[in-house]
């Protein structure tokens, strides 16, 4: 889930600085896709759900500037529209999984001794599922819908986070800082939830960055096996699902178009979570 990247000196200003042009695109373009998911119910231009099936994969117009679909339903409206689902998702993964893989690893850091060692077994334990597959069984289960993958993806990047904020406060737990918060009779719950946590949130938060891009792609391959939203949401990977017999039929757009934001989205957020986690490191770029 995590990645040790090798950095070029050469690609330094291209790279994801305050000022550097990628930094720049990929902070504009996240802002844009947020924007969009936002105020989608306003700025769609036709009913995502509408069917047309005489004016079935139309190419690119003025009154369809992407086209239509092989259902006859407008690709840029649904494109709009689906960033809300595409993006509540991996919220949701991003939020459940740092709550409690951040419990966790705060636990187990901070204690040690048996339950550090209970702890993270079980965390390594959750680590034996695939993330992908555990939410293809949740879904199977619990049919379809977006809380089932979202659950499952949850638990399966619940341990990331817990093995990330465990380091983090075990190197936390031997500043100096901490003895001397002890020395005044400060306790140890005290100083973990008081200081401790803050100093290590800001790493975790850029971590979290980078994992929303993961989730993205993880829903968005759940939605192309048709699993996970229903069929009449809109949904960037359920378009590209869609868009298959289109494809076949010498129609790609209403299957390349949503592949590409997703693309560019999980670009996108990668480069802003590698900045951010780089600057409160500390980091020369």
């Amino acid at each position: 889930m995590t990645m040790t990247l090798v950095r070029r000196p050469g690609l330094a200003r291209l790279r994801a600085t305050d000022r550097g042009p990628l930094y720049l695109a990929s902070a504009g373009f996240v802002g844009l896709v947020v924007a969009v998911a936002l105020l989608a119910p306003w700025i769609a231009p036709h009913d995502p759900n509408t069917v047309e099936l005489g004016n079935a994969l139309a190419a690119p117009s003025g009154d369809h500037l992407l086209g239509v679909d092989a259902a006859g339903r407008d690709t840029l409206s649904r494109l709009v529209v689906g960033a809300r689902t595409s993006l509540l998702g991996p919220l949701g993964v991003v939020v459940f999984s740092t709550l409690a893989g951040g419990a966790v690893g705060v636990v187990a850091g901070w204690r040690g001794g048996w339950l550090d060692s209970l702890l993270s077994r079980t965390t390594e334990l959750t680590l034996a599922f695939p993330g992908l597959l555990l939410a293809i069984l949740f879904t199977s289960v619990y049919g379809e819908g977006l809380l089932a993958p979202v659950v499952a993806l949850s638990i399966a990047y619940l341990p990331y986070v817990a093995r990330l904020a465990r380091s983090l406060v075990l190197a936390e737990r031997e500043r100096p800082y901490v003895a001397a918060y002890r020395v005044q009779g400060h306790s140890g719950t005290d100083v973990c939830l008081r200081h401790v946590v803050p100093n290590i949130a800001p790493v975790v938060l850029a971590q979290c960055t980078v994992n929303f891009g993961y989730a993205l792609i993880d829903l968005a391959g759940l939605s192309f096996l048709g699993l996970g939203v229903p069929a009449l949401t809109p949904d960037w990977g359920r378009m590209v699902f869609d868009g298959k017999s289109a494809i076949q039929s010498g129609y790609p757009l209403s299957a390349i178009v949503p592949c590409l934001v997703i693309i560019l989205t999980v670009v996108a957020f990668n480069v802003v979570g590698e900045h951010w986690a780089d600057k409160v490191a500390g980091r020369n770029r």
